[in-house]
């Protein structure tokens, strides 16, 4: 296929996850920052020409655009046809690999939805309240579940998958990596070893500076 991908992003950001996938893979892309989406009401309507929820990841091929980074982590598996991070139709990881990649876009990543910017939801005086703090403790949650599941070296035991990189790129942010280390040590060693493999560790690197 020769159609470009521009990949729309911030660093830091959900965009990480999907730009661990195209480094994964080899290939070319172009990656657009779209700025700070909370703060710059003209950076979010540039991005809602793309996007019109105004969110990242937005990966778009050629004249198409695909959002949702699940959707995005299945099609670039397909597109490359390769099983490398997405265990194919016939072997034994797959279904493991659905639900909980399922249970990570469902669950999880929710709670940074809600928590990032509480006044899209609740108006103004609830926003004020600890509405973040919930959601912060609701994630915790979630994550010692993920954690339970976790098998070694990677999530799925032997083998990688997108799912190390979904692990690699959210235990940077809330509740932080102390609180990973401390409370679910299974992912706080699979995210350390995604950030040591030599064509995951650099995107890591960019997006997440020491």
């Amino acid at each position: 296929m020769d159609e470009t991908l521009t990949l729309y992003g911030e660093r830091g950001w959900g965009s990480a996850i999907v730009e661990a996938q195209l480094e994964w893979y080899g290939l070319p892309y172009r990656f657009e920052p779209v700025g700070d989406l909370f703060r710059d009401a003209a950076a979010r309507r540039r991005l809602e020409a793309v996007n019109p929820l105004g969110q990242v990841p937005a990966l778009q091929i050629g004249t198409r655009v695909m959002t949702e980074s699940a959707a995005i982590t299945l099609h670039l598996a397909e597109r490359v046809n390769s099983d490398g991070l997405v265990p194919g139709p016939d072997t034994p990881e797959r279904a493991d690999f659905l639900r909980w990649l399922v249970f990570i876009v469902a669950n999880i990543y929710p709670t940074y939805t809600y928590g990032d910017d509480p006044a899209r939801f609740v108006d103004l005086e609830e926003a004020r309240k600890p509405f973040r703090a919930r959601t912060d403790a609701y994630a915790k949650r979630l994550y010692t579940v993920l954690d339970s599941a976790a098998g070694s070296p990677f999530f799925l035991g032997r083998r990688m998958s997108a799912i190390d990189i979904y692990i690699a790129v959210m235990t940077h942010w809330r509740p932080g990596r102390a609180w990973f280390e401390t409370e679910t040590v299974r992912l706080a060693g699979i995210a350390r070893r995604i950030g040591e493999d030599a064509r995951l560790g650099p995107v890591i690197a960019r997006n997440f500076p020491a």
